[in-house]
């Protein structure tokens, strides 16, 4: 399967619907994007394909940017949604893919 570059709006619309109303799977204490909280994030993703990410508020960076971040360190993860201290990240499943994204629309993303 051939994954965009990014996500398109009708897609990010798509996995939030999905994330809506989920529990964070993932938190990210004080001390902030370690090695251990990146392998964490990793092997949540071996057991589903959308995760909610709480970062604690007294973080030292922004929630975009930590989202990012992970993004950036992981193969194949996009960011989806962030909202307050919480961030929704998806990765596909490379072989079999439980969640089916909607075709790319003509939004321009």
């Amino acid at each position: 399967m051939k994954l965009p570059e990014r996500l398109s709006s009708r897609q990010r619309a798509h996995l939030r619907s999905l994330a809506h109303g989920a529990d964070p799977h993932v938190r990210i204490g004080k001390e902030g994007l370690t090695d251990a909280v990146i392998a964490a994030i990793n092997e949540a993703f071996n057991t589903r394909e959308l995760l909610k990410i709480r970062i604690h508020d007294t973080a030292d960076r922004q929630p975009q940017d930590v989202a990012h971040e992970i993004a950036d360190r992981l193969d194949d993860c996009y960011v989806v949604h962030t909202m307050g201290w919480t961030a929704t990240l998806y990765r596909p499943d490379p072989e079999d893919p439980e969640i089916q994204l909607p075709a790319r629309g003509t939004d321009g993303a």
